[in-house]
């Protein structure tokens, strides 16, 4: 059953153009799938039923994998056996009549306005680092960026004297997304002040530079932010994806459309942007239930 395997990631790779990280993950649960097969003895593509793809969703919420983990599985299997369909390679998709696990439709974290404001201003002084982390932060705010967009930005992808960047999203989208004041402000005086104590290499591309002038990475990011989080006094755990939530949600409070936040976000459907919707909704019956008297 491997090589149906091999086929699949092919096709992510050559016609699809998936990035690598993509890739991985869904050849890490694909392959736990086909271990699966294996140990219960399935050795075709026939034998597979509605109620073995079942069975297998519950060996992983045995294994403890959360509903969102499961739900994420349940998405690799159906575009596997699709494919496997679509190329005559099997009859039938046994994961159509499988319904995802409801809590998979979980509401994002997102940090309060307040939070917002005590993490942007947290780096403190005028090193080279606090300038960067002020810029980082400020911009991953005014763009909603993921962060593999964010560490990726090259010194080119600015148009500081409109106020725009340019993205490069999943499959390599391109984007083009507002910076604002704030987020222009933090980037000139990093420029400025900041980055060019940290080019030691004296010609980088990359915009955001780690201590020894190279670009920085995704694992960097995570520290950085972790970090002025606790100085910023917010107790729960932030995440940069947490950052680009908050994004959406306080655009959506705020009274921008659904349509413009998705093109911000770099969505290719706009299902997957009207989480936030539902977000806000929850908020409202929160602050509802709270000072309603009726409550």
């Amino acid at each position: 059953m491997n090589r149906y395997l091999d086929y699949y990631l092919n096709y992510l790779a050559v016609e699809r153009g998936l990035a690598r990280n993509t890739l991985d993950a869904y050849g890490r649960d694909l392959a736990r799938y086909l271990d699966y097969l294996e140990e219960v003895e399935i050795t075709t593509l026939e034998s597979i039923t509605p109620a073995v793809v079942l069975r297998f969703l519950s060996h992983r919420k045995d294994a403890g994998l959360s509903a969102r983990s499961r739900a994420r599985t349940l998405a690799a299997l159906r575009t596997f056996h699709k494919f496997l369909v679509r190329e005559k390679m099997a009859a039938n998709n046994p994961t159509d009549q499988v319904i995802s696990p409801k809590s998979l439709t979980a509401l994002p974290h997102t940090l309060s306005t307040f939070d917002v404001d005590n993490l942007l201003a947290s780096p403190k002084g005028e090193s080279s680092l606090a300038w960067r982390d002020r810029a980082m932060l400020e911009v991953l705010y005014a763009t909603g960026l993921r962060v593999s967009e964010l560490v990726s930005l090259q010194l080119s992808d600015l148009q500081m004297d409109v106020g725009y960047l340019t993205a490069f999203g999943k499959r390599s989208k391109q984007r083009i997304v507002p910076l604002g004041l704030a987020a222009v402000d933090a980037l000139c005086a990093y420029l400025d002040y900041g980055r060019p104590g940290l080019d030691k290499q004296r010609g980088s591309h990359h915009l955001f530079l780690n201590r020894s002038g190279e670009g920085l990475t995704r694992q960097g990011f995570w520290k950085i932010i972790k970090r002025r989080a606790l100085e910023a006094g917010i107790t729960q755990s932030v995440t940069p994806h947490m950052m680009r939530h908050s994004f959406a949600t306080h655009l959506l409070e705020n009274g921008a459309d659904l349509r413009s936040v998705q093109a911000m976000l770099g969505h290719a459907d706009i299902s997957t942007t009207q989480i936030y919707t539902h977000v806000t909704r929850e908020r409202l019956k929160k602050l509802h239930t709270q000072h309603h008297p009726r409550g």
